[in-house]
């Protein structure tokens, strides 16, 4: 089942998606009949408390990175005001002359857990989607750390639906592609932590709450974006997003992220 946050009518709400239409999943809003898609606006389709990231978390882009392979799940966080949804723009930042694209599965909790073991992780899997951990790669190099380098406005793409029925989210392909051609291929298969682990880890840190993200890591592949550019992350049985890149006028420059 594919899941969508919509607005419509002035009220924000998650909702089935169908061919031609849409059907409010908010039973109390009054909402049961089918409403047609070009009524509705399409919001990023989840609104975190929290996004949680795994760094270095397959094995061939640990070795890209030139980077030893991690004996635990290493864990950054980006801030919720960084998501867009799917046909927004990728702002490019002036303080940055390099920003990579980061094709990741992303895994949606479906209710709140704290120490969770890995067999009953899936119990708290809502679904799963399509994200782009945008990265200022200058500035994480500069930095040594990536609060910065991902967390500008717009470097947490995500969407555009999530997808409630992966039969086996250690078996999907991710492909990355740039104005139409692949620069990331990978298989899920390839992460040092599943998306099981994952959970159960930052569930041993912390609660996780309904709606909360984790980023699963990024495959092999990843490069800079320009201005211009049209950047589609691709997960087989998941979803399909796209969006644009822009440059960032001044810094005073202002830009709409639906949330």
């Amino acid at each position: 089942m594919r899941v969508v946050r919509v607005q419509y009518a002035g009220k924000t709400f998650y909702a089935t998606l169908e061919p031609d239409h849409v059907l409010c999943l908010n039973k109390d809003m009054g909402l049961n009949d089918p409403i047609p898609l070009d009524q509705v606006a399409l919001l990023p389709p989840v609104a975190p408390s929290k996004i949680i990231c795994a760094a270095l978390n397959y094995h061939a882009h640990a070795e890209e990175m030139g980077k030893t392979v991690p004996e635990e799940p290493v864990l950054f966080f980006k801030p919720p005001s960084s998501i867009i949804g799917a046909w927004q723009s990728i702002v490019l930042p002036l303080q940055s002359s390099r920003v990579d694209y980061e094709g990741e599965l992303a895994v949606v909790i479906g209710k709140p857990c704290r120490r969770v073991g890995v067999a009953e992780a899936s119990e708290y899997i809502f679904g799963y989607t399509c994200a782009n951990d945008v990265t200022a790669r200058d500035l994480q190099t500069k930095d040594g750390l990536y609060g910065r380098a991902k967390g500008f406005d717009t470097f947490g793409p995500i969407g555009p639906w999530i997808e409630t029925e992966v039969p086996d989210p250690a078996a999907l392909t991710l492909i990355t592609r740039v104005n139409g051609e692949v620069r990331q291929e990978g298989s899920t298969g390839d992460m040092i932590f599943s998306a099981w682990e994952l959970l159960s880890f930052a569930s041993s840190v912390m609660t996780l709450l309904p709606g909360d993200v984790i980023l699963t890591g990024t495959p092999p592949g990843i490069g800079p974006m320009r201005p211009g550019d049209e950047v589609q992350v691709e997960i087989s049985e998941v979803a399909l997003l796209t969006n644009t890149v822009t440059a960032e006028q001044s810094q005073d420059s202002e830009f709409t992220v639906l949330q």
